[in-house]
């Protein structure tokens, strides 16, 4: 039996996973507001989520993984204003398209999907909840969270009350009884989309939508709660103080998520990423120009916990990766049958999510599969690198369609073309370099593109 490790935001060090229930593990990320595409950083916690639960669903016999759609919002509303739309449309196409594009990156659908607008008569019971309790108040029309009431505050993210309160940024209300409380609901005016409630009409807040999502769909406390750094403060230190403290829970934030993973964040070559520098990166363009698979790689080969500069090299770099394996993998001309992945790799990634090691060892499995003679061998050692590339996510498409075998129908000698390689190689190693680009020009004739990497040199048709 594996051991999962796991750096607990929490408590802010790497700790031996032990869920509530190991016949049964609950786990919550997140999800999009659906009022625009996808940037690639969004991505990032949607991949390393489902590389998560697809080692978890390899060591525990049930998983069931939430991941929600935030589908009224005030950045909705505003993007309604500015196009015309309808929320309703917006939030459809948005969704649609963020799925599309998740799916494209081989991020699997989460067994639950929640909208927060199907979940509003159950906010307002939450915050029914908050009031009996103290620990939310009335004034205005709004309804806020008094955190001097919930002592714990503070908890996940390390700040103290005046750190908290310059965070949030947000202009002190006058009706507010210290300047950190936030909004559980608040009023709808005019044509502002809203629900009836004690309160009068309105709309919940963005955190009260998290806490009752998780908690009606998986129950509390949950196992692991996983999203973007940047939603540590003050989105989960929200949820965490609003569904503890609606229970009485004011010492125990475990209460509510026992573990927290927040991945790193995401710039472009060392900027970040905004609208006024020009430089947002949405999937939905990317994938069209990428595949989805070589995104994914890229996402992956840093450790999630580390912040990630997303730039040309690093896609560069991903593609030669695929493209030796898929070689390698269609070279490999026998059966597959029914494997386990690599214990190695799985130890790896029990290792909070060592994917570096990991794609190390399928580097390792490939290299000898290259290398094989026996047949026994050669399957075997095909099937455990599938099996081990499945856990990550990667090789799930066919090697000749991906080296672009197929699209032309005509047949390829590889054998032929490894020669003129070597050949090139020896050319270059003698200083024949007139020899060398003849060759290669030879093989561009044959619609046949080389490169040389510090592996050896690839290969791979013209697509």
């Amino acid at each position: 039996m594996y051991q999962l490790k796991l750096y607990n935001t929490l408590n802010n060090k790497k700790e031996d996973f032990i869920p509530s229930n190991p016949e049964h593990i609950r786990m919550y990320t997140c999800g999009p507001t659906v009022y625009n595409y996808a940037h690639i950083g969004n991505a990032r916690p949607a991949v390393v989520s489902d590389l998560l639960v697809r080692l978890l669903k390899q060591i525990y016999p049930k998983v069931t993984y939430v991941s929600n759609i935030t589908d009224i919002d005030d950045k909705i509303i505003n993007a309604s204003n500015e196009t015309g739309q309808s929320i309703k449309e917006i939030t459809k196409k948005f969704e649609a398209i963020y799925n599309e594009d998740m799916g494209a990156l081989l991020v699997n659908r989460p067994n639950i999907q929640p909208r927060a607008t199907d979940y509003i008569s159950d906010m307002i019971e939450l915050v029914k909840k908050m009031i009996d309790r103290g620990c939310a108040y009335e004034a205005e029309g709004h309804v806020m969270y008094d955190v001097s009431s919930y002592p714990s505050y503070g908890a996940l993210s390390g700040r103290d009350i005046e750190d908290q309160i310059a965070g949030s940024r947000v202009e002190v209300a006058s009706f507010k009884r210290n300047p950190g409380d936030f909004v559980l609901w608040k009023p709808s005016i005019e044509d502002q989309p809203g629900w009836n409630s004690p309160w009068g009409f309105g709309r919940p807040g963005w955190h009260l939508e998290c806490s009752t999502m998780s908690e009606k769909n998986l129950g509390l406390p949950f196992d692991i709660h996983g999203g973007g750094l940047d939603l540590i403060f003050p989105h989960h230190e929200n949820e965490i103080a609003q569904s503890c403290g609606a229970y009485g829970h004011d010492n125990n934030p475990q209460f509510f998520a026992k573990y927290w993973i927040h991945n790193g964040l995401l710039d472009f070559d060392g900027e970040k990423m905004s609208k006024s520098l020009g430089n947002i990166l949405y999937v939905h363009d990317l994938v069209k120009e990428y595949s989805g698979e070589v995104l994914r790689l890229a996402l992956i080969s840093t450790h999630y916990r580390q912040p990630l500069s997303w730039n040309p090299s690093i896609i560069e770099q991903c593609q030669n990766i695929l493209d030796k394996l898929y070689r390698i993998l269609h070279s490999a001309n026998c059966e597959k049958q029914k494997s386990e992945p690599s214990s190695n790799i799985v130890e790896a990634l029990c290792d909070d999510l060592n994917t570096s090691k990991a794609l190390a060892e399928i580097n390792s499995i490939a290299n000898q599969l290259s290398k094989s003679d026996r047949e026994d061998d050669k399957i075997s050692l095909k099937s455990k690198l599938l099996a081990s590339a499945n856990l990550l996510g990667i090789l799930q498409q066919d090697p000749a369609e991906w080296l672009g075998y197929s699209a032309s129908g005509e047949s390829i000698d590889e054998n032929l073309i490894q020669e003129l390689i070597d050949r090139r190689n020896s050319a270059r190693s003698d200083k024949d370099f007139n020899l060398a680009d003849k060759i290669r020009s030879e093989l561009n004739d044959m619609d046949i593109e080389i490169e040389d990497t510090p592996d050896g040199t690839i290969w791979k048709t013209k697509k």
